[in-house]
């Protein structure tokens, strides 16, 4: 049993099928069918069940994938190590859609400035996908919004953000000092996606004040929510760094939430993970950066 197995192993895992394996890795087919039967073979147990033209992984190709993932991992880790990969080499950050739109374009600039000849590699997209992305070792460090579900996977918060109701300017709470949750679900309600972060945090505050809402419109894009609410369609909640600029500009209202509703921006990794140089250096930027915009 060799690393060219494991990697085999984790390629057919990942994509389902043989031929999808095969030719993610430039190999023949016959040659990944093998290398799974030797697997096999070696350990005396099924890894995959083949019914008709599909194959399902059992219980033990579930059980050998997460111990596949940390020796690649680990391997990989290895390499940049002792050919100084840190100085010259890569780093894979996934970020959730906030931070990646208001906070990552600049810490990346800032942190380049260190590591000039290091390759940052950026995957945006909802903590869920990150967290994911985090647990199948194809990003070594994120930065999310939610708490992370896994026990698997390290959390340390670097910085805070508030969430506030966004109103059209021209709003009866508008000129409020603050609104509660009970206030604003009376006007037609605009919310971000099931899995999003701020739904998250704004569904577990609505069920812990026993409030219901229906919401009118439910949207992956802040940015469509945001355009809404200066129509007048209804009213939201989102994070206050989301919708700075568009209260600055008068195009809409934010209005602090009574109570303050405040949440942790984290930074997450696997707690397998073996962290390089450039990973612990990235992590304590992140913190130092955090500490900068109290």
């Amino acid at each position: 049993m060799t690393l060219r197995h494991i990697r085999i192993f984790v390629s057919v895992y990942q994509h389902g099928s043989i031929t999808k394996a095969a030719d993610a890795l430039h190999l023949a087919q016959p040659s990944v069918s093998t290398a799974v039967k030797e697997l096999e073979d070696y350990y005396g147990v099924p890894l995959f069940d083949r019914i008709g033209r599909h194959i399902y992984p059992t219980e033990a190709a579930h059980e050998f994938y997460s111990y596949a993932l940390h020796i690649i991992s680990l391997f990989d880790d290895m390499e940049k190590s002792l050919k100084n990969w840190d100085a010259i080499g890569s780093l894979s950050i996934g970020s959730s859609i906030t931070i990646g739109t208001h906070i990552l374009p600049a810490l990346i600039s800032q942190f380049k400035k260190s590591f000039p000849n290091l390759t940052v590699r950026v995957t945006v997209s909802n903590s869920g996908d990150i967290e994911k992305a985090i647990l199948n070792g194809s990003a070594d460090i994120g930065l999310i919004e939610a708490q992370a579900e896994s026990s698997d996977i390290c959390v340390h918060p670097f910085m805070q953000d508030s969430l506030y109701a966004v109103l059209p300017p021209d709003h009866p709470l508008s000129s409020h000092q603050s609104v509660s949750l009970s206030q604003l679900i009376k006007y037609p309600f605009l919310m971000r996606e099931h899995g999003s972060a701020a739904r998250k945090i704004l569904d577990s505050c609505l069920a812990a004040a026993q409030l219901n809402v229906q919401p009118l419109w439910e949207s992956t894009s802040s940015h469509a929510i945001i355009s809404a609410v200066y129509e007048g369609v209804g009213v939201s909640v989102l994070p206050f760094m989301l919708v700075e600029r568009d209260m600055k500009e008068g195009r809409i209202a934010a209005v602090p939430l009574k109570p303050q509703l405040r949440r942790n921006l984290n930074i997450i990794y696997h707690k397998n993970k073996f962290l390089t140089p450039n990973m612990r250096a990235f992590i304590e930027f992140c913190r130092h950066y955090g500490k900068e915009q109290l």
